[in-house]
């Protein structure tokens, strides 16, 4: 594998992070938009993305393998809690 094959493999394995982020955060800027209105959308953008990139690498190293559903419920979890965490924690509902 040459390194241009190292790197769109590393960009396919990253791709759903920047997805599912991307989308967390949109939607989560529509539901609590009053909570969420004074956090930038790159700040929650980027800690969701985060999120769903360590959930990712989790999913590899348990499951030793890519492409699980089981690893997309964990990317996915992952996102969730640390988009709570930058944007809602301390908020009252």
């Amino acid at each position: 594998m040459g390194p241009l094959d190292a790197l769109w493999h590393l960009l396919n394995f990253f791709a759903p992070a920047l997805g599912v982020g991307l989308i967390t955060t949109a939607l989560a800027r529509l539901l609590w938009r009053r909570e969420l209105r004074r956090i930038a959308f790159a700040r929650l953008a980027g800690w969701a993305i985060g999120g769903c990139a360590l959930g990712l690498l989790a999913a590899l190293v348990i499951f030793e393998r890519d492409g699980k559903m089981a690893g997309y419920a964990l990317m996915l979890a992952c996102g969730s809690l640390t988009l709570w965490w930058a944007g809602l924690r301390g908020t009252r509902t």
